[in-house]
């Protein structure tokens, strides 16, 4: 498991707005430098394209590569902390163009200059 994976994940309901249930994620964590911790940063997808319509989103397309089946939102804005047990199988890792847009979204997001 390393940034940019792309994993299915069992999201609990949390009673809000935050996603939930068994979807792809992205591990926006550097696991390597933080083998231990029992929480991983996860970014969330959607494959509701109206999503889009939120700030920090990004439409990603399916591709062999990242292992997604249908065109899906990666939700940057949901960018979050999750039990690491809550991680299920890896089904690919984004590509490029997409890993940067979301890296510079989240950047974005938090305050920081990419």
């Amino acid at each position: 498991m390393s940034h940019g994976d792309v994993h299915w994940i069992d999201l609990p309901d949390r009673g809000g707005r935050e996603q939930r249930g068994r979807r792809p994620a992205i591990v926006w964590q550097d696991t390597a430098a933080f083998p231990r911790l029992p929480t991983v940063l996860v970014i969330p997808f959607t494959s509701r394209l109206d999503a889009l319509r939120f700030a920090a989103t990004r439409r990603v397309e399916p591709t062999p590569m990242n292992g997604l089946t249908s065109p899906s939102v990666a939700l940057v804005f949901q960018l979050g902390a999750c039990d690491i047990r809550r991680l299920r199988e890896r089904i690919g890792r984004l590509d490029s163009p997409d890993l940067e847009a979301i890296k510079s979204l989240a950047l974005s997001l938090q305050g920081i200059a990419p």
